[in-house]
């Protein structure tokens, strides 16, 4: 048998005998890769003698209380499965942390491309883009529409007090993890207590809805998301900070994503919409009001600060594994800047 190399938060040994129970197909001459993008999670694919699956589990080093639990991610994927929102299929659970360091779970590999650099949409028509667009719109809102009751997703979190709760979390997770001051950062969590709505509607929501955590098909050359992955932050709350939450990370024709470090570019050529246009076909597609979406989509701007900033922390820890995280840091301020500026008018 051919002597692997260790992977970084995959040591071999513990890893192979969980395996042989849970996942006997890869054997024990397995090979795995991390597979880049996110910025947060490690995402490996994991290739057999037999089969090949994809495995996740939280980054290496400290972690922050609540974040990166896999169980909750693991949980509602498999609640997903049977509803008309593509996921993955979830193969097993590891909650033990002496197998790999954290809990971890493995999935189906599924038949799709994940678009995370320009050059990818560049080979897509403006049709295909646009059909794209309208594709992840129909994905976002069918995600809003699942039956909490008929899923078990009743408890996957509090059916009130969401914006508050996410204030208060991510408040502490920005004092656990900052590694410096940041210009307007004690004025933007003011005005964002000040400013925050009334509680609204309760949904399932995804937490990082955006293009690069979909696989996307082509079946007959017309763009179809074959998945969502990446559900760490899945949660009950406001679809609407769903919604801001993926307008953060788009940048179409002529509007500047600058200040967002994860696949900067990839949706600016033509034929895809601008978020303002997105917003709208969401209200129509939903019927929902987008009175409030100024303070969401400010409120997710400063909530990618927070979270960015514990990815710079761990970065300069040295303890990221794979490509990036060099652009994170600088992304910070600009964020919090933005989201005093929707906040202002």
């Amino acid at each position: 048998m051919t002597t692997r190399a260790e992977t970084p938060g995959l040591p071999r040994e513990t890893f192979t005998a969980w395996a042989s129970g849970a996942l006997p197909r890869l054997g024990d001459d397995w090979s795995a890769e991390v597979i880049s993008g996110g910025l947060s999670n490690l995402t490996y694919r994991v290739r057999g003698r037999q089969d090949t699956v994809i495995v996740r589990r939280p980054p290496l080093g400290k972690l922050l209380p609540s974040a990166h639990d896999m169980t909750r991610e693991h949980r509602v994927m498999a609640a997903l499965g049977p509803t008309d929102v593509p996921v993955p299929r979830v193969l097993a659970l590891c909650d033990d942390p002496d197998v790999v360091g954290a809990p971890f779970y493995a999935m189906a590999e599924v038949d799709g491309v994940v678009y995370r650099e320009p050059d990818q949409t560049a080979e897509l028509s403006p049709a295909q883009r646009r059909a794209l667009a309208e594709e992840l719109v129909d994905v976002l809102a069918r995600i809003h529409e699942v039956d909490l009751d008929a899923t078990g997703l009743r408890d996957f979190g509090r059916p009130d007090g969401y914006v508050e709760r996410q204030l208060r979390r991510w408040t502490a997770q920005w004092e656990a993890s900052r590694t410096r001051d940041v210009k307007g950062m004690p004025e933007l969590l003011d005005a964002l207590g000040r400013q925050r709505p009334a509680d609204g509607e309760t949904t399932l929501v995804h937490g990082d809805f955006r293009l690069d955590n979909t696989l996307v098909s082509q079946p007959g050359g017309i763009p179809v998301v074959a998945a969502v992955v990446d559900w760490e932050l899945s949660t009950l709350g406001d679809p609407l900070a769903d919604l801001a939450m993926w307008l953060t990370y788009w940048s179409g024709p002529g509007e500047d994503g600058s200040a967002v470090p994860v696949a900067p570019g990839l949706t600016a050529q033509e034929g895809f919409p601008a978020g303002d246009e997105i917003a709208q076909r969401y209200a129509a597609r939903t019927g929902r009001d987008l009175a409030h979406l100024a303070f969401y989509r400010a409120f997710t701007d400063w909530r990618l600060a927070v979270i960015l900033e514990g990815v710079h922390a761990r970065y300069l820890a040295g303890k990221s594994v794979g490509e990036g995280y060099d652009r994170v840091g600088p992304a910070v301020p600009l964020l919090v800047e933005r989201a005093l500026a929707r906040l202002s008018g």
